[in-house]
This record gives C-alpha cells, structure tokens and sequence, in this order.
C-alpha cells in the first residue's frame, strides 16, 4: 500500500475521534477469537497503516502515533511505513516504550483512549483501563471507531465447514466434551465459553478455512453440562455436519447471538472463560448475577498433548512431506544449473507443488519464506509480484515452509547452499546448526518449560557474540494452528508463565542468525517430548525428532562440530535416507543418498 492511501485513512480516523472527543485509538492485530492470522474483515491495523506483518499494535492520536512491532519485522515495516507520517516503535529495544507507556506521555487528565471491544480480551482490557487510570485517562471500548472509518470493510468469510473424520480424529468429540464438562465440575463452573478457533474446531472434530494458512472457521462455543451450542453461520455447515453434532447435543446458533446467549444466562449460572482469549465484547451483557470462573481453556492442554495414534499419522505426514522437499529442493537445484532464471517466487512454486501431490494434502500452513541471501535476514520475509529476487548459482537460500495434511501439521526450514558460499557463511550455518543439535539432544526433568531450555539452542552462538531476537521453538497442532499454545521455547520473561513440556507436546525448533543486508540462517526441525527414563531424581523427558529432510552440508563447516554433533548429524541423515528411500527414486532418490551421506 503506498503512502498516499494511507493518508486519508488515518484523516477519516482521526475525524470520527474527534466527534467522539477521543484523544487516541489503539489498532491491535486482532478478530473477536484474538487470532495470529487474521480473516480480511479484521485487518483494519493493516488498512490504517499499510504494514502488513502478522504481528504489530497501531495507535493514533489527533496528531501523530506509531506502529509498534518486534523485531522480526523491523526492516519490513520501515520499508511499508516510509511516508505514511507513522514511525516505526522497535519493541524489545532499549529506551523505546511500549505502546501504553507512551500513550501514558502523552495524555493529558480526563482524555479518553478507544480500543473496540471485539479486538482486545478482557483481562488486557482491564490492565489497560489500570494503566490508562494511572495517567489519568479513560478507556472506552464501546466505540469500533476504525469499523466505522473503513469504509469498504470486507464482509465475514464464508467459507465451508468440513468434518475432520476418522482415522484421522482418533479422539470422538464426544470424549473431548466429556473431558471438559470434568474440568467445568472441578471448577463448579455450569457453562464455559469458549473464542479461540483452534479450540473449538479440535472440540467439534471440525475444520473450515475461514482463516488464511489455518483450517478454521468462525465460530464461538457454549458448553453447558449436558448440551452445547456453537455459534456460527448455518449455511456453512453441511446438513451431516449437522445431524452428527447433533447426536452430541450440540445445537446451532448464529454467530451473531453470541453476545446475546451470554448475556441470558441464568441468574445462577457459573461462567468459565480464559480472561485472555476472549474478548470484551462478549461479555458485555453478562449478567452481574452469573458467576464467573477465570480459568485456561481445558481443551488448550489436552490438544497441545497429541495421542499416539495422531502421532503416528504425523510420521506418516513427514515422511511424505520430506519426500515432497526432496523433489522440490532437486528442483531448483537442476534448474538453477541449467541456466534456469529462477527467483523466489519459483521456489514458493515449487515448494507448493510438490506437496500439492501429497494424499491428504490441504494447503500450505504459513506463507513461504524464500529468502535468498539478504532477504533471509528478513525472518517473516515473503517474495511478492512487486519485490522479489533472482537467485543466483552461489550462496544461501532460507526456505522456511510447511504443509498442512489431514494428518498433521508441517513446518521445516532448511538452507540450501546453490554454489559457492563464505568461510563466514559456512561457520554462521554451523553454529547455528550446532545450537539446534544441542536442544534436539537435551535431556530435561519432568516440570521443565521451554524458557529454562531455551540457552541451550543459544549457548553457540553467544560463545561467538552473537544472538537471534526471536523465540526457539513453537508448539504446533494436528491439522490446526502452525503456532499452538500453551508451551513454547523462547528467553525468559518477566511475570511469563512457565508452562511445563509434556509428553506428546510437539515443537519447533528453530535457532536462527540474521546480518541484516547481507544474509540470515535458519534450521528448523519439528519434535515432540518422549518419556526417557526414570531415575533417584525422577522423571526425565526428550525429544524425538519428526521432521525428515536432509541439511545441505555444503553450507556447514564440518570441522566445528563436535564428534558426538557429528554422530547426531549422521544419525538423523541414515533415519532420513531410510525413511524417505522409498517412497523416491531415480534422480530423487540418487540427490537423496547423496545428501545423506555421512560426514
């Protein structure tokens, strides 16, 4: 979007703010279920400001403002920002305040700050009113004031509403109610409210594709404690979608009345809700009678918790989603040397072409990121029609992508090297590497978090003065979100929850290094925590590794590994080969052994 479209937008805000008296308004990157990837509806952050990262905060005020966002996207959003008269707030950077500590600044006694009530949830709704209160102001979230100013706001999405049938849903969703009418009673709670869509389509046994890279669909779900009612638009759900929830005593209602069942619960009924996943707009009809129980949603950690037998289809999934990079990956590589003028967006090609072949194969689960070497240093980087580049036969590709199968979730980065690379290069990738070798290896007690094992997939790379301003490592979901909660590997942070690894929880892990203009690495492996053993101390946990794709050791310098990262690195090559053997041949499977040769 260029400068100039962004203007006027922010005029025709900035105009309806002051006919309501309001001294600023907050754009977060959020729909009514606080969703990472957003339906276009809801991308009013986007429409005001122009920086179309997935991630950022927008604040507006009646002469200024600025877009805050982290540092994945830096270089991104002072590229989409240039001219839009908005600046670029760097978070996680010293001397450069979050977006409420710097509207705290700038308000004055009695101003008044708007967020809409169907983009923030309720308890950062109420930590907002405390700080806003702290300076002074007020907080209104009964305006939608950028709903209002958009003045060709896309309608809601309507696309279908699929069955995810067995043998792929290994769990009825009868026991999954079960399991949470079990915690409701533990928590005497008689309803429980439940907005974040991955939930509710791992709930239902559901999927849709209502949200971009995420099989969803919108919906909200009120379980009672012997019936449920799922709050979405009839026309989407086929009529044996319906009769079979049905049979599970859950009724259909329109996803408008959301706010309007909640808001006719009986005087005593006991509401459970995660405060931070629902949003304000809700619950504003809540009865004040209606208890209400603040509590994680139960189905978040029984879903993060994949079975045996969904773990088995997910093996089955990597083995044929590695076959499929294998061919993509020789692809490019013949091509390139055939004189081919390939750029990036042929590798985005390629990649989803030869995962489009795949049984069970249903979409890509994230935007591609082919970044040849300067734009790998850009983490969410992605090729467009109007900015791309050629590659070239010599230096580092980042191919950071995934699929998502009935069967699973995929996510996998690999660097591949197209010629000729840097001594510089070669020692980056292989610390790196060596950084992902160490957390793959890790022995860890039982009550153990991502954040305490996080150093170890850094420890390399600050031996050598150097780090990455990311996370680790992910949870992903079965056929659902690319990015799942609770867990994830990531720095400590303050006030952070420190949510334990359990078995069958799978997550990336993904350390990286980024010379911005210059060129960024990324290896990426998805695993899942195994039992180990049992000793005097207790229990202790691992990781398996799932994903199947050989590294391009032309990229590394072998001589910094350790004898026993070495033995790791031929291991995972001979489980690769074997496992990928057969379901490749001719010139595949020849650039298969090759790359699996051991060091």
């Amino acid at each position: 979007m260029s400068p100039s479209a962004v203007s006027p937008r922010l005029q025709t805000l900035r105009a309806a703010m002051a006919r309501e008296g309001v001294a600023a308004v907050i754009v977060p990157s959020a729909d009514p279920h606080l969703s990472e990837y957003l339906p276009a509806r809801w991308q009013a952050r986007e429409w005001f400001s122009g920086f179309t990262g997935s991630a950022g905060t927008l604040v507006v005020t009646a002469t200024g403002g600025g877009l805050w966002t982290d540092s994945r996207y830096f270089a991104q959003a002072e590229s989409e920002l240039a001219g839009s008269g908005l600046p670029l707030m760097k978070l996680n950077v010293a001397h450069t305040p979050e977006h409420v500590a710097w509207l705290a600044g700038q308000l004055g006694d009695g101003d008044v700050v708007a967020v809409a009530a169907d983009s923030i949830a309720v308890a950062a709704a109420e930590n907002l009113a405390r700080r806003l209160q702290e300076a002074g102001a007020g907080l209104r979230t009964d305006l939608d004031l950028p709903g209002a100013a958009w003045n060709d706001r896309p309608a809601r999405p309507a696309n279908p509403v699929f069955a995810h049938a067995t043998p792929f849903a290994t769990v009825p969703r009868a026991d999954k109610l079960r399991h949470v009418r079990t915690a409701m009673r533990k928590a005497g709670a008689t309803h429980h409210l439940v907005s974040s869509l991955d939930d509710i389509a791992w709930l239902t046994n559901l999927r849709g594709a209502d949200v971009e890279y995420n099989p969803v669909f919108l919906a909200h779900l009120l379980v009672g404690e012997s019936t449920a009612t799922l709050f979405v638009d009839a026309a989407k759900v086929p009529g044996e979608v319906k009769a079979a929830l049905a049979a599970d005593g859950i009724a259909l209602a329109d996803y408008a009345t959301a706010g309007s069942a909640i808001a006719a619960l009986p005087d005593d009924a006991v509401l459970m809700y995660d405060a931070g996943r629902v949003v304000v707009a809700l619950l504003e009809g809540l009865p004040a009678t209606v208890k209400q129980v603040r509590a994680p949603n139960p189905s978040t950690g029984q879903k993060a918790r994949k079975t045996p037998e969904e773990l088995d289809h997910i093996r089955d999934v990597m083995r044929r989603d590695g076959a499929a990079l294998v061919r993509a990956f020789r692809r490019i590589e013949t091509g390139l040397a055939a004189g081919e003028p390939l750029t990036e967006l042929d590798v985005d090609t390629i990649v989803r072409d030869a995962r489009a072949v795949q049984a069970g194969f249903v979409g890509e689960s994230f935007s591609t990121i082919a970044g040849y070497e300067a734009n790998g240093a850009l983490p969410h980087y992605r090729a467009t029609e109007s900015g791309f580049s050629p590659l070239a036969a010599k230096g580092l590709l980042l191919v950071d992508s995934g699929g998502q199968y009935l069967g699973g979730t995929t996510d996998i980065t690999r660097m591949l090297a197209l010629g000729p690379v840097t001594d510089e290069q070669r020692r980056d990738s292989t610390l790196v590497l060596k950084g992902m070798i160490a957390l793959s290896r890790a022995r860890f007690p039982k009550g153990a978090s991502g954040p305490q094992l996080d150093a170890l997939a850094r420890a390399p790379l600050w031996a050598a003065g150097m780090d990455f301003g990311h996370g680790t490592g992910h949870g992903v979901g079965y056929f659902l979100n690319v990015h799942e909660g609770p867990h994830g590997i990531r720095p400590p942070v303050a006030g952070g929850a420190l949510v334990p690894l359990e078995t069958g929880m799978i997550t990336s892990i993904e350390p990286g290094l980024y010379k911005p203009g210059r060129y960024g690495i990324r290896h990426e492996n998805l695993a899942v925590v195994t039992q180990a053993d049992s000793t005097e101390f207790g229990e202790f946990f691992a990781f398996e590794t799932l994903t199947l794709c050989p590294f391009d050791r032309r990229g590394l310098e072998p001589r910094l590994l350790e004898p026993s990262e070495r033995a790791w690195l031929d291991d995972y090559h001979a489980t690769v080969r074997a496992a990928l053997s057969p379901l490749l041949d001719g010139a595949d499977r020849e650039w298969l052994e090759w790359h699996c040769a051991p060091l």
